[in-house]
């Protein structure tokens, strides 16, 4: 029954922007840690951005950090990755998780890429 859906990604030149959205459903947003992890083609999955939902808390990958912003809306239990500065190593396919661990730090969920359940993923390109 729980349920993630992710929207946003597409094709976007250098230096653009784009926001991803991850609308989930048959859980409560407040009680996990959510996050945002990428594949590109040839490479394993890497922990982009997670945040927990109680109070916001956030880690990003050293690679991420001062480009990229992860948000929540707990009303419409909805997690946000906005992406600035965009680069070509930054394409990759993007998918959103949920940790339920209880005791799993955000830090600890995107660095071992820990999810219970996950999206199917939006595609993000980064070429000119």
């Amino acid at each position: 029954q729980l349920q993630l859906v992710e929207s946003g990604g597409g094709l976007v030149q250098p230096g653009g922007s784009l926001r991803l959205s991850c609308a989930a459903s048959g859980f409560t947003l407040d009680y996990y840690r959510i996050g945002w992890f990428r594949q590109a083609p040839g490479k394993e999955r890497e922990g982009v951005s997670c945040i927990r939902g109680s109070d916001g808390s956030t880690y990003y990958a050293d690679s991420v950090k001062g480009r990229f912003t992860i948000s929540r809306d707990n009303a419409k239990n909805t997690v946000y990755l906005q992406m600035n500065s965009l680069k070509p190593e930054d394409t990759g396919v993007y998918y959103c998780a949920v940790d339920s661990s209880p005791f799993r730090t955000v830090q600890a969920m995107c660095v071992m890429t820990s999810g219970d359940y996950w999206g199917q993923g939006t595609q993000v390109t980064v070429s000119s």
